[in-house]
């Protein structure tokens, strides 16, 4: 699959297009192009801060303009708070990595444009897009660092194309049954009954039917009923001991 092209337009700072290139690899994106940077380019401060990332950094190209920049691109989305009376569909991270990964699985070139620290994309610069990708932050403080919004649109990209690695807990997230929860339940009312918790015996119903509720309600996993039947079972040993 084609991964989606980031372009950063007229960036400020070679700190940043080198955080940059380091959000982008760590969800598998490489193609860095960049639109008029400030410092020139090469640029140095990008390179150290880049890191490991320097495939990227080593690979970017520079373009005079966004419209030469996207001339090879099918699909291009622009990031910012404002539309600025551009008349384009609008669409959130998640809506908007769908609709790339869409058109890369038809094998067509897409791209991502940022702006710049100081003042993000002119109305010119979202002439070129065929949508706006806008992230729903607070209307007080709207502003994102740079290399924060490409790691956001990489990273959502990277969950819609299926490309990154996946957390596996190490843990038995298997949901106990009823034998295993019945089981624990009855196990837990015979250690009570050897203590005399339920006395009165009139207030047995209620007070076991509270337990059991308590418990199931828990939607404890296999591996947690296991513990609590453990801890039972020493307490119960415990308590035989010192009678």
């Amino acid at each position: 699959m084609i991964t989606p092209l980031v372009i950063l337009v007229r960036p400020q700072m070679g700190e940043n297009i080198g955080a940059s290139a380091r959000a982008m690899l760590n969800f598998g994106l490489t193609g860095l192009r960049l639109v008029e940077p400030r410092d020139g380019w090469p640029n140095a401060k990008a390179g150290a801060m880049a890191a490991g990332a320097s495939q990227v950094i080593d690979g970017a190209r520079v373009f005079g303009s966004v419209e030469e920049a996207v001339s090879d691109c099918a699909y291009v989305l622009a990031t910012t708070a404002r539309q600025r009376g551009v008349f384009v569909p609008v669409h959130e991270p998640e809506d908007a990595a769908g609709r790339l990964v869409a058109h890369a699985q038809d094998g067509l070139r897409t791209a991502v444009l940022f702006g710049g620290e100081k003042s993000g994309l002119s109305t010119d610069d979202l002439a070129f897009a065929d949508a706006i990708l806008t992230v729903p932050v607070n209307p007080q403080f709207s502003s994102l660092n740079l290399a924060q919004a490409v790691l956001l649109v990489a990273y959502e990209w990277s969950r819609a194309a299926g490309s990154g690695e996946r957390f596996e807990s190490p843990y038995d997230q298997t949901p106990a049954g009823r034998e295993s929860t019945e089981g624990m339940i009855t196990h837990l009312f015979n250690a009570l009954e050897a203590t005399g918790y339920f006395y009165p015996e009139a207030k047995r119903p209620t007070l076991e039917r509270n337990l059991r509720t308590m418990l199931t309600h828990a939607k404890l996993t296999e591996a947690e009923t296991r513990l609590f039947r453990g801890v039972v079972r020493q307490l119960a040993r415990r308590q035989d001991e010192g009678t």
